[in-house]
């Protein structure tokens, strides 16, 4: 691969020249907070504020702009999660080409109704299958029977080209050397044309992966010195919740990538929110990847010059309760029980006065009365203050007989509660 690598960087630069007045050049940004923080220089590349919300416009519009007419007259065809969706959709409107869209059919609504809106009357959406890599297999039959020309969201050097002159804006907004960057790992089609960049241009900056702990393919892969199928991955970060990366992502990757930080769903959770909350900035899951592994390395940037890409900001607002109450169970400030309740008058009485602690909330309670038991049993849900409030309340649910299990250890059950 090493030969590969110049030829690589002319086309980026080629294709950063044919994107010049399609994306926008999103600013390297300082952030004030998180730099105090971790007493570091915190920067953010904003891809979040790219018209399609993500950088995935990038690769999308430079594979397209590089095919033939005669191939674009076929029609492209794409399966999507959300953003390389409305990449392709982006370009298609714009371009005038017709396009066929595969997305899993849980996809969220509000990423279903931007890919509509981008792409208008030049693309047709199709629903099918629960993950990404069943909409793939539908879309690559679809392409088989209609000769129509597959636009992969990673595996593809042309993808990879576009997503690559993020890191041309990068080098060229920042006004000294980066010594960490750290950037979300899905495919692999962002990393690979990070790496392939910084390799030639910037070699001395350690470039951090960052998957969610739940999907981790780039870091299987690594381990395995291939890419590797996961058999099974959580779908929360959607946007980076792939079985497999790609092989020519990977062969990019593999000597260039400094680390691989994996991120429980509940850092992503905590810093979804602390984004909103402190910097007014919105992020989906996986544009908060790069953020929240910080905390892992806050020894190693102290005093460095840091970037973290966001990467994206299509969240359905109405996932954000799911993603309060995942940040909560992670900072161990919810927490449910079965508890067991005698049948009679007073019994909650009983269990606020000498179970809670004076910060300790009742925030869920489903129970329901039988007579011809003498004890029924109840689910509770209860906010803390502070996490080291929770043995007090476990020992007194105990002490005074109200405790029959612990539920925040049973994905199964918890999965009816969230």
């Amino acid at each position: 691969m090493e030969e590969t690598y110049p030829s690589v960087l002319d086309n980026v630069y080629k294709a950063a020249k044919r994107l010049r007045n399609v994306v926008v050049r999103t600013p390297l940004a300082i952030n004030n907070h998180l730099s105090g923080i971790y007493n570091a220089k915190i920067s953010f590349k904003r891809e979040d504020l790219q018209q399609v919300r993500s950088y995935k416009i990038r690769g999308a519009y430079n594979k397209m702009a590089v095919m033939s007419p005669e191939s674009l007259a076929k029609g492209v065809v794409c399966a999507s999660a959300g953003n390389h969706a409305q990449g392709v959709a982006f370009a298609c409107s714009t371009m005038k080409v017709k396009g066929t869209i595969f997305m899993p059919l849980p996809t969220p609504g509000q990423k279903l109704e931007q890919v509509k809106m981008f792409g208008g009357d030049d693309i047709d959406i199709v629903l099918y299958g629960d993950t990404f890599d069943e909409a793939k297999d539908a879309a690559l039959k679809f392409c088989k029977e209609n000769q129509g020309i597959f636009i992969h969201p990673f595996d593809d050097q042309d993808i990879i080209n576009g997503q690559a002159t993020a890191a041309l804006e990068i080098l060229e907004q920042s006004d000294e050397p980066i010594d960490y960057l750290f950037l979300p790992v899905g495919g692999g089609g962002l990393a690979a044309g990070v790496c392939s960049v910084f390799r030639e241009l910037s070699p001395h900056t350690k470039i951090i992966g960052v998957e969610p702990s739940a999907a981790a393919s780039m870091k299987k892969a690594l381990e395995k010195g291939k890419p590797v199928l996961l058999e099974k991955i959580s779908r929360f970060v959607d946007g980076a919740a792939v079985q497999k990366v790609g092989d020519l992502n990977f062969e990019l990757c593999k000597n260039v990538l400094h680390d691989m930080a994996l991120v429980d769903e509940g850092m992503v959770c905590e810093t979804i929110l602390s984004l909103y909350n402190k910097d007014a900035v919105v992020v989906e899951p996986a544009g908060a990847l790069s953020v929240a592994a910080l905390g892992k390395y806050k020894d190693q940037i102290k005093g460095k010059n840091v970037v973290c890409i966001i990467s994206g900001s299509n969240n359905d607002i109405t996932r954000m309760e799911e993603i309060k109450e995942k940040a909560l169970l992670y900072a161990g400030l919810k927490h449910y029980f079965l508890v067991r309740f005698a049948q009679r008058p007073g019994a909650l009485k009983t269990f606020v006065m000498n179970v809670l602690g004076p910060n300790d909330d009742i925030t869920f309670f489903e129970y329901t009365q039988k007579n011809s038991k003498e004890k029924g049993i109840a689910v509770l849900g209860i906010g803390l203050r502070d996490s080291e409030d929770f043995t007090p309340l476990l020992n007194n649910m105990k002490k005074y007989d109200f405790f029959v299990n612990y539920l925040n250890n049973d994905p199964a059950l918890m999965n009816l509660l969230i």
